[in-house]
């Protein structure tokens, strides 16, 4: 574990969203519930059941098996169709910030570039800040539902189009930490989100704790 990393004034943090910003499980819930009907899919999706995916991408969800599915049953077009569906119902549906985002993230803003990056939909990163009036305070995001690729590629792809040397990644889970270090860059753990770590640089169980941690380490 690197605990010795500080940041200088424009280096990047770049955050990942679900477990580490906010909570949105019952809304992604009602979402998979409402995509299932229009196909005729028997059962029903509950948030605990899309706790253990949270980080993986709906094309991974699909894969592990979270729901039966008929044989006839399209994968593409269902797919297809809960994204859209994600996309139309999140703007209304959101989430829950953690305590003290909203306010760290305009604190942090104002000393280091802020990103976002997850395996959401194509949407879900400008959804997520018009819901939660964060738009202001990040300079640019990439999702897996942009390029399909996995956080490591967009984690690269976001420093460079911006010019950054320097960042870590900010996320909740095992597969976030793996991409970030694959990405060269060291991984901050949110040990309240939906994932274990145990190769984490820096751990945190409160979103404050690490704001004031970084804003005393600033070099």
């Amino acid at each position: 574990m690197n605990t010795d990393f500080t940041l200088s004034t424009g280096d990047a943090i770049i955050f990942d969203m679900d477990g580490t910003l906010w909570n949105a499980l019952d809304s992604y819930a009602r979402i998979w519930n409402v995509c299932m009907r229009e196909f005729a899919i028997s059962g029903q999706i509950e948030a605990a059941d899309l706790l253990r995916y949270m980080g993986f991408s709906i094309e991974e969800i699909f894969s592990h098996g979270i729901i039966q599915t008929p044989p006839n049953l399209n994968r593409h077009l269902f797919l297809k169709r809960l994204e859209e569906i994600e996309d139309a119902m999140m703007p209304t549906l959101g989430g829950v910030l953690y305590p003290g985002v909203a306010d760290g993230l305009k604190t942090l803003s104002r000393h280091f570039t802020l990103m976002l990056q997850s395996n959401c939909s194509a949407k879900g990163l400008v959804n997520f800040m018009h819901f939660t009036h964060t738009r202001a305070f990040f300079r640019d995001y990439l999702s897996w539902g942009m390029n399909q690729q996995p956080k490591s590629v967009n984690i690269r792809l976001l420093m460079e189009r911006n010019g950054i040397s320097r960042a870590v990644y900010v996320g909740d889970t095992g597969s976030d930490c793996r991409h970030a270090h694959d990405a060269g860059i060291p991984f901050v753990y949110m040990n309240y989100g939906f994932g274990t770590c145990d190769d984490a640089d820096l751990e945190f169980s409160s979103f404050p704790q690490f704001v004031n941690h970084i804003m005393s380490h600033i070099k």
